[in-house]
Formats: structure tokens, sequence, C-alpha cells
């Protein structure tokens, strides 16, 4: 739940006056595709959402920083039909709130290139095979702190609508290999994510 009061309180400061004269802000939501390197699979098989709300301030014409807090799903899936020792099915499924900040850099009048560091905390992290979530004992526990780097692009459809494209990538490991590899495990795993997000602007 602390996510959501953070989300709040957000939306609620951009609605003080003078708050929105300096800042523009909104809400946002959209879809995460993800993958994490370091398991046994690959592609951007896991989906999941991403909700949350942005504030911004320009530091001229061309360029802008920004601060977003979101409810994000990522983790890892294999949809192969082949078995791993066996197994077949695996799922990684991670729920995050995350704090990207940013930097916008608006190469036309609708366009505009991002840069950022994502930090992220982690609220639960599971994982299922062909028999269901694993048991408690044979979970190997994930960091609760994430940092990623993103780079992205912005699309403005009209004053209020705008469109992300986003990718991003741990920079620190979200577990650590700490013994021999298993059937779903290589090495150190990195969370690696694609997002497409659609931002609504509140403060017009």
């Amino acid at each position: 739940m602390k996510q959501i009061y953070f989300i709040a309180f957000l939306l609620t400061m951009l609605g003080l006056d003078g708050f929105s004269q300096r800042f523009e802000g909104g809400v946002i939501g959209g879809f995460n595709a993800s993958q994490v390197d370091g398991d046994s699979y690959r592609g951007y098989h896991k989906p999941g959402i991403a909700l949350g709300g942005y504030v911004q301030t320009s530091l001229s014409q061309t360029v802008y920083v920004g601060m977003e807090l979101k409810f994000m799903q990522k983790g890892s899936r294999n949809i192969d039909s082949l078995a791993t020792d066996g197994q077949i099915k695996y799922i990684m499924r991670l729920n995050y709130v995350d704090l990207p900040v940013y930097l916008g850099i608006r190469t036309s009048e609708k366009i505009a290139i991002l840069f950022g560091l994502s930090p992220g905390y982690l609220i639960s992290g599971a994982e299922y095979n062909d028999y269901g979530k694993f048991e408690e004992e044979d979970q190997n526990p994930f960091n609760e702190l994430d940092l990623q780097g993103l780079l992205g692009f912005r699309f403005q459809l009209s004053r209020r609508l705008f469109i992300d494209l986003r990718g991003a990538y741990s920079l620190l490991p979200i577990r650590k290999q700490t013994g021999d590899p298993l059937w779903y495990w290589k090495s150190n795993q990195f969370s690696n994510l694609l997002s497409t997000t659609v931002l609504y602007r509140l403060d017009l």
C-alpha cells in the first residue's frame, strides 16, 4: 500500500497553484515486457503493468528534468516447449516501486530523448515451476534495492497526451549467484526491461 500513498501525495501536489506554476505533471499507465539476464531463458516474455505519476520542470526550451513514482511488474518467464532438467514451466514475478529520475532533451516540437537512473524497491518476489510456487526453503531471496539505467523516447500526441518508449537495465545484480548453477539460474541476475506507457498531463 505504500506506493499508493506516495502516488496520492504526488498527485495532490500537482493541484497546488504555486507548484503547478513551476512544474507539470500527471498520471502514467502502460505495460512492461521483461526478462532477466542470468537465468536459463531468453526473450522479453514476462508481461507486467506500469502505473504511477510524474512531475517535471523545464530548464530551457530544449531540456527538462523529471521524476516518476511507479508500481512496476517485472521478472522472467519460460515459454519454450523444451524442458530444462525435466522442468518446462518457470516464472519469476517481481513487483517493484520505482522512482526514475531523468533528463529530457527535445529534438523537435513533438519528440524528446530521455536519459536517467531508476532506483527501485522490491515489494515482493516469487518463482514458480511445474509444481507451483517454490517452497520457502527452495527460494533464493532477491535484493530489496535495484538501480537501473534508462534510455527512451517520448512522443507528444496532444497538449495532454504523451507516449514513452523506454528500455532499462540493472546496473547492480538483482540477485547474486552464491552456489552451483541451477536449472533456472546460471549466474548473477540483472533485470532487462522494455516499457511502453501513456502519460496524461493534469495541470493544464
